[in-house]
C-alpha cells in the first residue's frame, strides 16, 4: 500500500528494528503504571482521592526529576544512564507493590511512588536516535515523529488494557509487577543496541533548551494537554466502577488511544509538513466534548467509549505537531533534555489533572469529571492560539 511506502523506508533503515522493539517493550508500561497504581490503591484503601492523589505525586516527582536524567543521558550516552536508572525505578515499583500488600501508612504509597521519578523518557531517546540516523532528511523525520506518536499510542492503548485484565483476573498488584519486569527487560533491550545510539558530543551548548525561543509557550501547552489525559484517565476509571464495569475501563482507555493511534499513522504516512498547533488543540477541545455528553446525556458506558474513541483522534496529530516544534527549538546536542522538558510538561499536567479528576469524582460525580478534560483543553487552546500571535509565528522556523 502506497500509505505504508514511508515507514517501509523508515524501517529499511540499519538497526532501526532492533531498537524500536526494545524501545516498545520499555514504553509500554508507561501505560499501566499509573492504571494499576489507581486500580491497586483504590480497590485495597477504598478511595479514588487517595489513589489520585499518589499518581499525581509520582508524576509530579517525575517532572522534576526527568530533566535532569534526560540531561545525564545527553551528557553521558543512552546506555550509561537510562539503565541505572531504570533500575531506581523499577525498585520504587516493587516499593509499592509491597506497602499496599503489607498495608502499610498511606505515606509510603506517596514516598514509593515518587521513588519511580527516574525512570528514563524512553520515547524522548528513541526520537533522539532517529534523528541522528535521519539528519538532513526532515520528511523522513516527519514519518517517524508520527510512528514514535502512535507507538505512544498503542501503548496506552495496549497498557491499560493489559494493566486491568492483570490486577482483575490475578491480584491487585499484578498489574504493577509486571509492569516493573518489562520496563527492566525493555530497557536493558534498547540500551544495548549500541550501533543507533547517537554520540556523546564532546562539548554541550551552553544555552538551555528551556531558553531556547518559542519553547515555554510550547511548555505550558504541553502542561494544559497533560491535564487532559490525566483527568480522562481517572475519570473514565471511576465512571466504569460506578457502573459496575471495573474489568472494562481499560478497554474503554484503549478505544480513546486507538483513535489517536489510527491518527498519528495516517497523519505521518500522508507526508504533511505539521499543521498550526492551534487547529490541532481546537479539534482536540470540541472533540472531547463528546464524552461529556454522553456521560451527561446518556451514562451509558458504550456510548462513553464510543465518544473517546472519537475524541482520541485529535491527540497524535496535536502531539505530533507540538514534538515536531519541540525537536526544531531544541539546541543542537541536547535533544533529550529538549523532548524530556514536553513530556516533563505533560507529566506535570497529568499530575494536576488525576489529583483534580480524583476529587471530583470523590466529591462530585464521575459524569462531572469530564468537564475537567474539556476546560483543561480549553485552556491549552488560548495558550496556543497566545502563542500563535507570538514566538509560534517565528518565520525562521519552517511549518
Amino acid at each position: 500500500m502506497p500509505q505504508l511506502t514511508p515507514y517501509r523506508r523508515l524501517f529499511g533503515l540499519p538497526g532501526a528494528r532492533a531498537f524500536t522493539a526494545g524501545n516498545l517493550i520499555a514504553r509500554l508500561p508507561m501505560g499501566m503504571f499509573s492504571v494499576s497504581a489507581v486500580v491497586m490503591i483504590a480497590g485495597t484503601r477504598g478511595s479514588y482521592a487517595l489513589a489520585g492523589a499518589v499518581t499525581a505525586t509520582g508524576l509530579a516527582a517525575t517532572a522534576v526529576v526527568a530533566p535532569w536524567t534526560a540531561r545525564l543521558v545527553d551528557r553521558h550516552g543512552q546506555a550509561k544512564v537510562a539503565l541505572p536508572a531504570t533500575v531506581i525505578a523499577v525498585l520504587g515499583s516493587l516499593a509499592l507493590l509491597l506497602c499496599v500488600r503489607c498495608d502499610a501508612p498511606d505515606w509510603t504509597l506517596f514516598a514509593s511512588y515518587a521513588a519511580t521519578a527516574t525512570t528514563p523518557n524512553t520515547g524522548g531517546m528513541s526520537r533522539a536516535r532517529w534523528a541522528h540516523l535521519l539528519a538532513g532528511d526532515a520528511k523522513g523525520l516527519h514519518t517517524a515523529n508520527s510512528f514514535e506518536q502512535a507507538a505512544d499510542e498503542l501503548c496506552f492503548m495496549l497498557g491499560p488494557v493489559l494493566a486491568a485484565f492483570l490486577c482483575g483476573a490475578f491480584f491487585p498488584e499484578a498489574g504493577t509487577l509486571v509492569g516493573a519486569v518489562l520496563l527492566l527487560a525493555g530497557m536493558v533491550w534498547f540500551t544495548t543496541r549500541r550501533a543507533t545510539e547517537p554520540p556523546v558530543r564532546a562539548r554541550i551548548p551552553a544555552k538551555a533548551p528551556l531558553r531556547a525561543p518559542g519553547m515555554p509557550p510550547l511548555l505550558a501547552v504541553c502542561l494544559a494537554m497533560g491535564a487532559v489525559f490525566g483527568s480522562t484517565e481517572v475519570v473514565t476509571l471511576a465512571f466504569a466502577d460506578a457502573l459496575g464495569h471495573r474489568s472494562a475501563a481499560g478497554a474503554v482507555l484503549a478505544l480513546q488511544a486507538a483513535g489517536s493511534c489510527a491518527a498519528g499513522l495516517l497523519y505521518g504516512a500522508a507526508g504533511r509538513a505539521a499543521a498550526r498547533l492551534a487547529w490541532c488543540v481546537a479539534a482536540m477541545t470540541a472533540l472531547l466534548t463528546l464524552p461529556l455528553l454522553a456521560a451527561a446525556l446518556t451514562g451509558s458506558l458504550p456510548l462513553v467509549a464510543g465518544a473517546l474513541l472519537i475524541a482520541g483522534m485529535s491527540t497524535a496529530p496535536t502531539m505530533v505537531t507540538t514534538m515536531t516544534l519541540v525537536q526544531q527549538r531544541t539546541p543542537e546536542g541536547r535533544l533529550n533534555e529538549g523532548m524530556t522538558l514536553a513530556v516533563t510538561g505533560l507529566l506535570g499536567g497529568i499530575a494536576c489533572g488525576s489529583a483534580l479528576g480524583g476529587w471530583t469524582v470523590q466529591h462530585m460525580s464521575a459524569t462531572a469529571g469530564y468537564g475537567i478534560p474539556v476546560t483543561a483543553a480549553a485552556v491549552a487552546l488560548a495558550l496556543s492560539l497566545a502563542g500563535a500571535s507570538n514566538r509560534f509565528t517565528d518565520q525562521r522556523t519552517p511549518h
